[in-house]
């Protein structure tokens, strides 16, 4: 039996349909319904149903504008950092193994291979860059999880939501559990934080290179995971490759033409007008170790063409959280 956290948010939601699919028991709960941030409530819960495993998807998501308001950071800070301590410490006196949903967006760039020489690109929102991808993909390197984060607390340039997400991970990489790292999830169900609805509804995004992760494919990738019994430790859960913002942006174009609706933003970082607009990073990241366990995820580029073809619009309005 499983006991999920935050099953009513956007990936906690994606965790509660791939575990119907497969008809494993499991225990949805939300915070509004029980506060599992209380460590007393959540140590004897746990010790009471004694779950084979704890699924922490509960959070407080990238788009939260915690960048600016006192009391959002704090949110932020207590979902995204203090909770997965609180997680640790009850299935560690339990000896309860767990998965925890964190994020790529603790890296900034991506490795590049070139004349027989690795070097940091941190900045893949360039046009020499674009340039240079389109050319020469093979070039293009991701961080492995033996990379230090380079985009958290300890470096000047961070966000928020990436500090946070680097020192939950930071705080319990010892532990016995999964740290799963997911990036601009998507798939064909139109939500406000699924990457492809974002571009669509004109939310300002760099024109950047990144991996992206499939929302359900990456959640079946962290069950299967579990199922085959795979080491603990840090996976990247990403698709295979890396896309430039912009190339989704033609996808999306090509593909949804009667849509009449979109609208894209793309920050290009030369705008005095658009700075700190955008307070996200763009980052690639490599997959190998993911795929060397044997589970199978398709290539982005393939799965973001599956996606729109499938395309199913929103047609009322709808908030959803990772909590």
């Amino acid at each position: 039996m499983i006991l999920l956290l935050g099953a009513t948010g956007y990936i906690g939601q994606a965790f509660a349909r791939a575990l119907r699919r497969r008809k494993d028991s499991f225990i949805p709960l939300s915070r509004n319904a029980f506060d599992y941030t209380r460590f007393e409530f959540l140590f004897d819960y746990v010790r009471k149903i004694g779950p084979d495993l704890v699924i922490n998807a509960a959070g407080t998501p990238e788009n939260f504008k915690a960048d600016s308001a006192e009391l959002d950071r704090m949110e932020m800070l207590q979902m995204n950092t203090l909770l997965p301590q609180t997680i640790a410490r009850v299935c560690s006196l339990t000896n309860t193994p767990w998965g925890h949903l964190s994020s790529g967006s603790i890296y900034s760039g991506a490795k590049l291979f070139k004349n027989a020489k690795l070097s940091i690109q941190d900045d893949l929102a360039q046009p020499a860059t674009h340039a240079l991808f389109a050319d020469h993909p093979e070039i293009f390197c991701g961080f492995s999880e033996l990379d230090e984060p380079n985009f958290s607390f300890k470096d000047p340039t961070w966000s928020f939501y990436s500090g946070t997400k680097a020192l939950a991970e930071e705080a319990i990489r010892t532990q016995r559990c999964y740290i799963w790292r997911f990036r601009l999830p998507f798939n064909e169900q139109d939500e406000p934080l699924n990457f492809l609805s974002q571009l669509q509804n004109g939310i300002p995004l760099h024109d950047g290179i990144n991996s992206l992760s499939h929302l359900d494919d990456c959640v079946g990738a962290c069950l299967d995971l579990w199922e085959r019994r795979a080491p603990f430790g840090i996976y990247n859960v990403v698709n295979p490759g890396a896309v430039r913002t912009h190339e989704v942006v033609q996808m999306i174009q090509r593909t949804l033409k009667s849509s009449g609706r979109f609208q894209p933003v793309l920050y290009d970082g030369q705008s005095p007008s658009q700075e700190r607009r955008v307070l996200r990073t763009d980052c690639i990241l490599d997959v190998s170790k993911l795929l060397n366990t044997g589970v199978k995820l398709a290539n982005v580029k393939q799965t973001l063409e599956r996606s729109l073809e499938k395309w199913q619009p929103q047609t009322s309005p709808v908030l959803r959280t990772f909590a």
